[in-house]
């Protein structure tokens, strides 16, 4: 029966009609005998009672490709593509293709591409039939129109226990015959999508440098990045990229020179560096993760945590920890970059807000700043000049020490008699009523790696002055330990796996740290194989899985000594990479990347994390004792 007339309300659900192109087309139409228009699902094609055709005019001789839009509820099964001469004769087949739905990813929508190879007679009428076959009792739709198409031959609903047989109606289906060009699938529609697809909001990113685009999960069906660069390779064999000067993407053929030249600066950016890991995998984990850092990174150092609307912000947090990576792997300038915007967005009182928008010029809402940063960007100042090249970094840090100082001073000034700051926003973007350890263990690195710059630039009594303070925080720290290092001293708000700031690069790992780890690491483990942030009773995460939580404790691991639990953490974060090779913020209940991808957090993680198990570990700044010991105070 005509889908128009009973579509089932989930079937709606699984099309996706009204997606909008996300990447302009700027190619020429390639003439065709068919129509695009799939606003509808018009006929079941489920066998052995349903099938669908649409007649058409062959205007060559030879038959490649078909390509017809679907929407299947069912995750299994079949469907059939046939050219026939005759509509309703088996026996008349000039052409046929069947696709596995499993392939194809299961549930999903989009238009699915059929190869084939026939001759035809060109001028000749054609019936392009399709049936499906399934177990399942969820419907499988041809979409296509309701409204007009000139010079569009009949369409035909097959419904053996409703019309008895065939049936001509005036809608017209949704194909293509021998697409080429902007007609094939992933360039200006999507190709099939699964469902599980759509969990995530974006899939992978375009850039040139100055403009970043999102490449959305829709229209990264079949697609690759071309090796070492930005640059995606379609479905369709040609190239998608984001030229110069350009802020909307092209499809380009392939072996364009504008892309050619830019997948040359790409690859030369990462030869200038290195790309750690200890595996095959690793490495091409990493070297996508840098590249998708670079791409989050702004001309203006502003480093986005994301890039879809809700994360294209520069927190500190996120911009420390991606400063960091990129001074590890050899690429200074970036690292420099982010500093200098934490210094020009500093707040006068030495703090930041929780994050700006991404050409510095404030805050994007009233969201309560976060004491975390006056320890993330001094840590990464440290760790940035550990790794700078040695001629001239002094004198670029003397450029950073004000805001050093400032963020500095104000988290001594901020700890109170038990020797810890009051209570923040922590990394969950959450208060609690007492300080959390999520706050308090980014301080502790911040003022000793103070303290340490301080000493290298003859800055004593600031040395001296953040060194006590880091003394009085330490002990503060203290209170945490008897319950594994929770959330809050009072054990009251769970466990959180802001444990493993407490250990290197960050700081010196306490006595009974790796306790605590092991134990916060199996009271966050999800059946998906990641961890939560935390479980606090007052805020649950659900089933989501945080990947940079996870891989707080490959980081954490790798720097304890525990290199097999360390690897075998950042095996399962790696195995959530989308088909692009990019990083999810999270893992839904299914195992199935969710939120953004790629998240400029977790790829710094992984980035540092890689280099530990490489080892080559980032160092960790001295506690007050070896600073003391190198002033010789």
């Amino acid at each position: 029966m005509a889908f128009a007339r009973t579509l089932l309300p989930g079937l709606l659900s699984l099309a996706l009609t009204g997606v909008p192109a996300a990447f302009p087309d700027t190619t020429a139409a390639v003439p065709y005998d068919g129509q695009t228009r799939h606003e509808t699902a018009l006929f079941s094609v489920k066998a052995t009672n349903n099938a669908a055709a649409q007649a058409f005019t062959a205007t060559g001789t030879q038959l490649t490709r078909l390509s017809v839009y679907l929407s299947s509820g069912a995750a299994t099964g079949t469907v059939t593509a046939q050219v026939r001469r005759v509509r309703d004769d088996a026996g008349s087949v000039v052409a046929s293709k069947t696709l596995n739905l499993a392939a194809l990813g299961g549930a999903g929508a989009g238009w699915v591409e059929f190869p084939v190879s026939a001759a035809v007679t060109a001028g000749a009428t054609y019936y392009l039939f399709v049936q499906a076959n399934t177990a399942e009792s969820r419907p499988i739709a041809w979409y296509g129109t309701l409204q007009s198409v000139p010079g569009s031959l009949t369409s035909w609903n097959y419904d053996k226990a409703y019309w008895g047989g065939w049936h001509a109606y005036d809608s017209r289906l949704a194909f293509h015959v021998n697409p080429t060009g902007s007609e094939r699938c992933g360039e200006t529609e999507p190709c099939y999508v699964p469902a599980s697809a759509l969990a995530a909001r974006t899939a992978g990113l375009l850039t040139n440098g100055v403009d970043t685009e999102a490449v959305l999960p829709s229209f990264a069906v079949g697609a690759s990045y071309v090796d070492g660069s930005n640059v995606l390779r379609l479905p369709s064999g040609r190239w998608r990229y984001l030229p110069t000067g350009s802020s909307a993407s092209r499809v380009v053929a392939a072996d364009d020179p504008g892309a050619l030249a830019q997948i040359g600066e790409n690859r030369a950016w990462l030869a200038a560096g290195k790309v750690p890991g200890t595996t095959a995998v690793q490495r091409a984990a990493v070297q996508r993760a840098l590249l998708s850092m670079r791409a989050l990174l702004k001309p203006d150092g502003a480093f986005a945590a994301g890039w879809s609307p809700a994360w294209e912000y520069s927190w500190p947090r996120d911009g420390a920890f991606a400063a960091v990576a990129f001074a590890s792997t050899g690429h200074d300038e970036e690292a420099y970059r982010i500093l200098g915007y934490d210094a020009r967005t500093q707040r006068a009182d030495g703090t930041w807000e929780a994050r700006t928008k991404l050409d510095g010029s404030g805050p994007p809402d009233a969201r309560k700043w976060q004491l975390d940063g006056n320890g993330w960007v001094p840590w990464a100042t440290w760790q940035w000049y550990e790794a700078a090249p040695a001629g001239d970094r002094d004198e670029r840090l003397r450029t950073l020490y004000p805001m050093v100082r400032k963020a500095a001073d104000y988290a001594a000034r901020s700890l109170g008699a038990d020797g810890l700051p009051p209570a923040s926003p922590d990394y969950w973007e959450l208060d609690t009523a007492t300080t959390n350890i999520g706050t308090a263990a980014p301080l502790l690195a911040g003022l000793n790696a103070s303290a340490d710059l301080a000493g290298r630039l003859g800055m004593g009594e600031d040395a001296e002055r953040w060194g006590d303070a880091a003394r009085r925080l330490s002990a503060g720290i203290a209170a945490f330990a008897p319950r594994g290092y929770p959330r809050t001293a009072d054990g009251k708000h769970g466990r959180d796996s802001a444990v493993a700031f407490m250990a290197p690069p960050f700081n010196t790992a306490p006595p009974g740290l790796g306790a605590a780890l092991d134990s916060t690491y199996r009271a966050l483990l999800l059946p998906n194989g990641g961890v939560s942030p935390g479980n606090d009773p007052d805020f649950s995460w659900g089933s989501y899985a945080w990947t940079a939580s996870t891989a707080f404790f490959a980081l954490a691991w790798s720097g304890t000594g525990e290199q097999t639990r360390a690897g075998k953490t950042l095996d399962w974060v790696l195995s959530k990479r989308n088909g692009l090779g990019e990083l999810p913020e999270t893992v839904n209940g299914a195992g199935l990347p969710s939120s953004v991808a790629p998240l400029g957090w977790t790829d710094s993680l992984v980035v540092l994390t890689a280099l530990a198990l490489q080892g080559s570990p980032q160092p960790t700044p001295p506690s007050r004792t070896s600073t003391a010991q190198r002033n010789g105070s």
